[in-house]
C-alpha cells in the first residue's frame, strides 16, 4: 500500500481513497491480512441469530430458547466447545448464520486488532484476521482495545475497538472497508479506554465516541464506510452504548445515552427526534421497547413515546439501580443488577420493585433471559441461574468458568456462548 496515498476507508478491491492522513499514513500502511481463509458452510439467514451487543432486539432476552438448566465447565456437562482466543477482550461473542465472531486484541500496545470466526456447532476455527490500530490504543489494566462488541446485519462484520478503527468484513472474512477514525478526530480518547458498541439499522452503522477530547455520533454507511452524518456530543467520558428503538409510529430511532442527556436519532440521517435531560449513567445502556424506554437514571427512569415524540415520564425508582450491567425488560418485569451483584425486579408499569436476591460479585457482563430463567456471570466467572417469578428471583444453579469474564453473553438457537479473554464457550445439552 502507497503511504502516501493512504486513507481511512480500506475497501475489499485492495485501492484507497480519501487520503488526508499525514504522519500516520504509515501506520496504516501496514494495514495486513494475517490468516487465511478456511472452507465455509453456505450462509443463510435465521431469526434466532444474536448479531450485537444485547442480541436483536436490543433486550439480552431470547425468550423461546431452551438452554441447560445447569452446566458444568471442569466436567464437560453441556459443554459444547471451548475455544482458545487470540487475545484478550471484554467484547461479545455475536452469532450470525451459524458464525460465532469475537473481536480481540493483542500485542505490548494492544496495537493488533483481530477479528476472529468460529463454526457455531462444532467451535472449529473458521478464518482469522489481524490489523493495526491506526488510534489511541491505552486502555485500564482491566479492559482492552477489543471492548466493543461487533455487530452485524447478516451480510457483513462491523468491528469496532478502543482505538476508534472501524473494520468491516463479510461473514467469509473480507475486508470490505476500514476506517480510522481517529485520523478524522485525532483527540478523540481516553487513557481508560473506550468501550461503546456500534449498532447497524437502516443500512447504516452508528457509533458513538464520547470523551474529554473529541466526541460525537456519527452514522456510516454499512456498505462503503462513507460518513452519512456525524453529530457533536459533549465532551465526557462515556462508554454506553447506540440502543435501537422502535418507535409507537413504525420508525426506527437510535438513542444516544450521555452523562446529561439521552437523545434520539433518525439512523439515517442523524436528525434528532427527542431529548431528555437527566443524569444518566455512563455504563450501562438504556433499552426500549413496546413504546417506552428505560434509562438508567435515578436508579431506573421509565419515558412513554407513546403519545408522540415528545418523551413522558412514567416513574423513576432508585430501587432499581443498574451497576456496569445494563437492565433487561422482560414481558411486564424489568431487572437490573447492581454493583454489590443484588438483582432486582420491578414492575414496568409502576416501578415497583417486586423482589430482590443475592446473586454475589461484580458483573460487568449483561445477563440473558431465556426460557423463564436468568443467566449471568460475575466478572471472577461464576455464573448463576435464576428461576424467575412475579414473587421471587430462585437460586437453582451455579458453574465456574475458572476465568475472568467481562463480555456480555449471547445466545443463538439453544445454546449460550460465553467469552473469557482466553477462551469462548458454548453451553447446550448434547
Amino acid at each position: 500500500m502507497n503511504a502516501e496515498k493512504t486513507c481511512s476507508r480500506v475497501v475489499d478491491t485492495g485501492r484507497t481513497c480519501g487520503g488526508r492522513l499525514r504522519s500516520l499514513a504509515a501506520a496504516v500502511a501496514r494495514l495486513a491480512v494475517a490468516a487465511g481463509l478456511a472452507v465455509l458452510p453456505s450462509w443463510s439467514a435465521d431469526a434466532a441469530d444474536w448479531a450485537q451487543f444485547r442480541g436483536p432486539a436490543g433486550t439480552s432476552v431470547a425468550a423461546d430458547a431452551k438452554l441447560p438448566t445447569s452446566f458444568n465447565v471442569a466436567e464437560k456437562q453441556n459443554v459444547a466447545w471451548r475455544a482458545d482466543l487470540p487475545g484478550r477482550g471484554p467484547s461479545s461473542p455475536i452469532v450470525v448464520a451459524d458464525r460465532v465472531v469475537v473481536t480481540c486484541s493483542d500485542g505490548p500496545l494492544q496495537e493488533k486488532l483481530i477479528v476472529a470466526c468460529f463454526d457455531a456447532k462444532t467451535g472449529k476455527g473458521l478464518w482469522r484476521r489481524q490489523f493495526w490500530a491506526t488510534g489511541r490504543t491505552y486502555s485500564h489494566p482491566d479492559s482492552a482495545n477489543a471492548a466493543p462488541t461487533p455487530a452485524s446485519d447478516g451480510k457483513r462484520i462491523y468491528a469496532f475497538y478502543s482505538s476508534n478503527d472501524m473494520i468491516c468484513l463479510d461473514l467469509d472474512g473480507n475486508l470490505q472497508w476500514f476506517r480510522g477514525l481517529a485520523f478524522d478526530y485525532p483527540k478523540a480518547g481516553n487513557d481508560v479506554g473506550m468501550a461503546s458498541s456500534p449498532v447497524v439499522v437502516d443500512d447504516t452503522v452508528v457509533v458513538q465516541v464520547e470523551n474529554l477530547g473529541d466526541s460525537f455520533a456519527a452514522g456510516l454507511d454499512a456498505a462503503t464506510g462513507e460518513t452519512r452524518w456525524r453529530t457533536p456530543r459533549r465532551a465526557s467520558m462515556n462508554w454506553t452504548s447506540p440502543a435501537v428503538f422502535r418507535t409507537p409510529q413504525g420508525r426506527n430511532a437510535v438513542l444516544l445515552q450521555s452523562p446529561k442527556v439521552l437523545t434520539a436519532h433518525d439512523p439515517k440521517s442523524g436528525e434528532q427526534l427527542w431529548q431528555f435531560e437527566a443524569d444518566c449513567q455512563t455504563i450501562p445502556t438504556a433499552v426500549g421497547t413496546d413504546g417506552r424506554v428505560y434509562v438508567p437514571a435515578k436508579g431506573i427512569t421509565a419515558l412513554d413515546l407513546s403519545e408522540g415524540t415528545a418523551p413522558k415520564v412514567l416513574w423513576d425508582s432508585n430501587q432499581l439501580n443498574p451497576g456496569p450491567a445494563s437492565p433487561l425488560v422482560a414481558g411486564n418485569r424489568i431487572y437490573a443488577l447492581n454493583r454489590a451483584g443484588v438483582l432486582s425486579c420491578g414492575d414496568v408499569a409502576t416501578g415497583k420493585s417486586l423482589w430482590q436476591l443475592r446473586v454475589g460479585g461484580t458483573h460487568w457482563s449483561t445477563p440473558i433471559i431465556a426460557g423463564g430463567r436468568l443467566y449471568c456471570v460475575n466478572q471472577e466467572g461464576k455464573a448463576r441461574i435464576i428461576a424467575l417469578s412475579d414473587a421471587k428471583g430462585e437460586l437453582v444453579g451455579e458453574a465456574d468458568f475458572g476465568e475472568r469474564v467481562q463480555g456480555s453473553l449471547a445466545v443463538a438457537g439453544d445454546a449460550l456462548f460465553v467469552r473469557s479473554d482466553k477462551h469462548l464457550w458454548k453451553i447446550a445439552s448434547p
